[in-house]
């Protein structure tokens, strides 16, 4: 009976208000004349307004006309079933949001540690508007750029677990402040369980967001899934929730979508410092790849490809991998090729599997260099991962290389050997996925799309970087008779990109280190590679812990780097002379 009661109640109110707009608007022009009260409309209308919202009709000219359930200007309503049964909730376009009450009372204390609960300066954070400028970071090309007026609209789901509110305020924001209002269809925040549900909640009184809140940590696979089943848009748009989106953002990747359904789409992603806050343009000549650990790092183009594109600098990328947090892609198509591995948990790996699948199930990835949207990029993770992060991206990882990495995934194990140990569960139903997919072989993945990731030979034993702490084994720039030296690793190949052979050789291309002098403190010098010379063979030692000469017994050793190059040493526990490869084929 109570709920009944409300029920009538609701529409009994939303009945006389209709009436009161119908009014208002002029329809009821020709009734009110008879009375001749026809000038007094608008003042009627404010007298029953019962929340006195003011005209929020002063936007700058970017939006279109509202839908026909839209109430007078600054106000709408919507019906919604909760627990309590229907209840009526007014809207607020996102500029009359109270942005201080919302963010206030979780401002960080004096004294308290700005990075403990999100590792970003959230004092920094909190100090910007909601709305606040930031630099136009597009090629001049993209500025003077048109689009297509016939756009399909998006859902952008945006998934959260303690994030910081005034970041993701900004996040949601910015969605709609720089994009055309008849391109977003609706904005979906799923709140993966945070602590405090009205993160999420208080948000959902600004115009087109809908919030969805998980009731168990979920993770961000899940819960982009759960916020895809729930869009309504035919095309979907993935945030992370620490993010700004810059002018003209979301047409560009609209466009390439409505052109071919099987294209997935990312924006160049511009940096937001995570100490002052500060919105740094990216390079635009920037790629998505991998080393065979099959963690993400962003690749330069090839000077090939960079001079390829002088003449359109602003064309579509294409890339082996997508960093993950931002993209758009056809709904339908979204769901056809398998949506998310739903196994995989809170975060990691799944970048790596949707862009396999993507790429070897008939689809493409792309970077569109006129779309750019800014995001925090944090050292660490800001929340919990059941078992460890590294167990849980060591699983997910594990997952996406038995499905899509056929016998290629041994140099994956090869260069993570710990990941062997870790249960991925059952991938049954994505084998099955990919063969009904028709997926093409990682085989061809790496000849057709990510050829720059240099496959180890059958006749390396160890292969990729040779690691000493934070630097590597470096050529300089030098080709033969050059010394050679370290340098801080890059994680790019190029100059320290090395092989151990089975021949017992330290190769670069076909340079290999060379004994000049086998004394104590000989400089180690650049050769061509010779298949018999003694000068050229080496070993590992100590757990592959070391690199020792075979004719002299003596150890590579980098004390002498600073001087001028390597040398060889007695061998000792120093760690000058410790070095690892990245990838070893013999443990």
């Amino acid at each position: 009976m109570r709920r009944r009661s409300r029920m009538l109640l609701c529409f009994a109110f939303l009945w006389v208000l209709g009436i009161a707009y119908y009014m208002y608007s002029g329809g009821g022009s020709a009734l009110a004349a008879g009375a001749g009260g026809g000038a007094g409309r608008k003042e009627d209308w404010n007298e029953i307004d019962p929340i006195k919202m003011k005209d929020l009709h002063h936007s700058n000219g970017d939006e279109k006309a509202q839908s026909v359930e839209t109430l007078p200007p600054g106000v709408s309503w919507e019906q919604q079933m909760g627990t309590e049964g229907l209840f009526c909730s007014w809207k607020v376009r996102w500029r009359d949001f109270n942005q201080e009450a919302y963010v206030g009372g979780t401002m960080v204390r004096s004294g308290q540690d700005p990075y403990a609960r999100n590792k970003f300066n959230q004092v920094e954070s909190d100090k910007l508007r909601m709305d606040r400028a930031i630099p136009d970071t597009r090629h001049d090309q993209c500025q003077r750029k048109q689009w297509r007026v016939d756009l399909p609209a998006t859902s952008v789901v945006i998934t959260f677990h303690n994030e910081a509110r005034s970041a993701l305020l900004r996040t949601v924001v910015s969605v709609l402040k720089k994009s055309p209002p008849h391109l977003i269809k609706e904005i979906i925040l799923v709140d993966d369980y945070s602590n405090d549900p009205e993160d999420g909640a208080l948000l959902g009184k600004i115009e087109k967001v809908r919030v969805l809140r998980n009731d168990r940590r979920e993770g961000l696979m899940r819960s982009r899934v759960r916020g895809a089943d729930a869009a309504q848009a035919k095309v979907l748009t993935f945030l992370d929730s620490h993010c700004e989106c810059n002018e003209h953002w979301l047409e560009p990747l609209l466009e390439r979508v409505a052109e071919d359904r099987t294209r997935v789409v990312s924006p160049i992603i511009d940096v937001i410092n995570m100490d002052n806050f500060q919105y740094v343009g990216a390079s635009a000549d920037l790629k998505g790849g991998f080393d065979w650990n099959l963690v993400f790092k962003w690749d330069y183009m090839t000077p090939e490809q960079r001079r390829s594109r002088q003449g359109n600098p602003v064309a579509p990328i294409k890339t082996p991998m997508i960093a993950g947090g931002l993209f758009v892609m056809d709904k339908f198509y979204f769901e056809e090729l398998g949506k998310y591995d739903m196994m995989m948990d809170v975060w990691g790996g799944e970048n790596l599997e949707i862009s396999f699948r993507v790429w070897q199930c008939g689809g493409s990835l792309e970077i569109i260099p006129c779309s750019r949207v800014g995001h925090v990029f944090r050292k660490q993770h800001p929340y919990t991962f059941p078992g460890g992060s590294g167990t849980v991206f060591a699983r997910n990882t594990r997952r996406a290389a038995e499905v899509w990495m056929d016998e290629y995934k041994n140099f994956y194990y090869a260069a993570v050997p710990s990941a062997r140990n870790v249960p991925y569960g059952n991938i049954q139903s994505r084998l099955e996925l990919r063969k009904k997919l028709s997926c093409k072989p990682f085989k061809w993945y790496l000849e057709n799309v990510y050829p720059e990731l240099r496959v180890p030979d059958h006749q390396d034993i160890a292969f990729g970087a040779l690691q000493q702490g934070t630097n590597c084994l470096d050529t300089l720039g030098h080709f033969a008779d050059g010394v050679v030296g370290v340098y801080e690793c890059h994680n790019a190949g190029g100059n320290q990109e090395w092989a151990l052979t089975k021949e017992k050789s330290v190769k670069h291309m076909d340079l290999c280190l060379t004994v000049v002098d086998r004394a104590p403190g000989s400089l180690i010098k650049l050769q061509g590679c010779r298949e018999n010379d003694s000068r050229q063979k080496w070993e590992q030692i100590e757990g592959n812990s070391k690199l020792r000469h075979v004719g002299s017994n003596l150890c590579l050793d980098s004390r002498t780097a600073k001087n001028g190059g390597l040398s060889v040493e007695v061998c000792s526990p120093a760690l000058s002379q410790q070095w690892k490869f990245s990838l070893n084929l013999q443990q």
